[in-house]
């Protein structure tokens, strides 16, 4: 696979496929992490003296032109990164589209309006691509976290641009996810949290035969805690996925790999409660209760099992992280990860939150911008954004 600087971008017109996929509360943004991550190939591409078209998502609009998931106010902040003038397009297809690009001089920066103002957009219409393509000589995708979605920006635009790479963004996140199932020092250790066991299975099975130690919390955990017959409680199971937790864990067990679970829990009767929660073990956890994050013991489990890692992975928080009161267990770990001697990669929008609110984001050596881009790379899927920039 060809990067930005393994093609020849001089002085051409090059289309960025970027993520700006950022949340805006009242007009701003209030987190902008994923533009920070492109601002090396934007400036790239702009000392190349290009012509730089740039083109991102934002939210689900579905087709429709909704005013509260406008770009306009990316571009504002862009001005104000790059320290010169983006040009704002009101749309990203057409006419009026199509004679901004042609009057683009080197080194402006044009930002197209939201892709997904046009349906045709995720449903990777030819047309659609096509038009995106027009005066494009060269294509960079540096969006890891749309790398899993076959969309015309993402896959249709390839096939009308001659020359096509990847950014910088891309390339790193390649480069570090794919030391996780290539090359990973040992012991390597994974840790997975979330809700859902079913959102982390195809993760889990690819990892089986690579990591030393497994080490599972959030609600994903009571689901599995049930395949052992341990039941907490109210507390969130997938009922439907107890089988699946089991043969893991028979996996885990028959290749000599520790499998490590909660053994007491800070729990409520109801999440909204403003009482204090408490705190239960798996054996005398109290019937009318849910656990919504790990305890005192876990945290300490958890910390010891990370202790010797060479490699550590963490994907998905470890409690309802987003309530002060159960973000304790998720605090503790980032901590933990951030101080060891290890190649250390964080993915997922809850983990890295944790990460970035715990102040340790430094010491990471890697934070997956990607979510479920991520998660289908580490289970060893072939995702279409990287099949059309010819990575396999």
């Amino acid at each position: 696979m060809k990067s930005i600087e393994t093609v020849d971008i001089a002085k051409k017109c090059v289309f960025i496929r970027v993520d700006f996929n950022v949340p805006i509360v009242d007009g701003k943004i209030a987190d902008t992490s994923r533009i920070d991550a492109v601002i090396k190939t934007i400036k790239y591409a702009w000392r190349n003296e290009c012509r730089v078209i740039l083109a991102s998502h934002l939210g689900r609009p579905k087709g429709t032109v909704r005013n509260e998931w406008s770009l306009y106010p990316v571009a504002e902040k862009l001005n104000e990164l790059l320290g010169f003038d983006v040009i704002f397009a009101d749309d990203c297809v057409g006419d009026g589209i199509r004679k901004l690009k042609a009057d683009l001089l080197p080194r402006d920066i044009l930002l197209l309006e939201n892709l997904r103002f046009h349906r045709k957009e995720t449903e990777n219409e030819e047309h659609f691509a096509k038009e995106l393509a027009d005066h494009v000589d060269v294509y960079i995708n540096d969006a890891f976290g749309t790398l899993h979605r076959a969309h015309a920006s993402v896959d249709g635009i390839t096939r009308f641009v001659k020359e096509k790479a990847c950014g910088f963004l891309v390339a790193k996140e390649i480069e570090c996810l794919s030391k996780l199932v290539e090359t990973p020092s040992k012991p390597y250790v994974a840790i997975i949290g979330g809700a859902k066991v079913s959102d982390k299975i195809g993760v889990i099975n690819n990892l089986i035969n690579k990591v030393d130690v497994l080490v599972i919390g959030g609600a994903m955990a009571y689901t599995f805690l049930a395949a052992k017959g341990i039941r907490l409680g109210k507390s969130l199971i997938e009922e439907d996925k107890i089988t699946t937790a089991e043969k893991i864990i028979e996996k885990m067990t028959k290749k000599g790999t520790e499998v490590i679970l909660p053994v007491d829990h800070n729990a409520a009767k109801e999440l909204q409660s403003k009482t204090k929660p408490k705190i239960f073990t798996n054996e005398n956890f109290n019937n009318e209760y849910s656990a919504f994050d790990i305890g005192p013991e876990t945290i300490a489990l958890f910390k010891k099992s990370i202790q010797k890692a060479r490699t550590v992975f963490w994907n998905g928080p470890l409690g309802v992280c987003e309530q002060e009161q159960y973000a304790l267990g998720t605090n503790a770990l980032a901590h933990a990860i951030a101080e060891l001697d290890a190649f250390t990669v964080v993915g997922g929008g809850d983990s890295v939150s944790a990460i970035k609110k715990s102040g340790v984001e430094a010491k990471i050596h890697h934070i997956s911008t990607g979510g479920g881009a991520s998660l289908e790379f580490l289970e060893g899927r072939k995702l279409p954004g990287l099949v059309a920039l010819n990575y396999y």
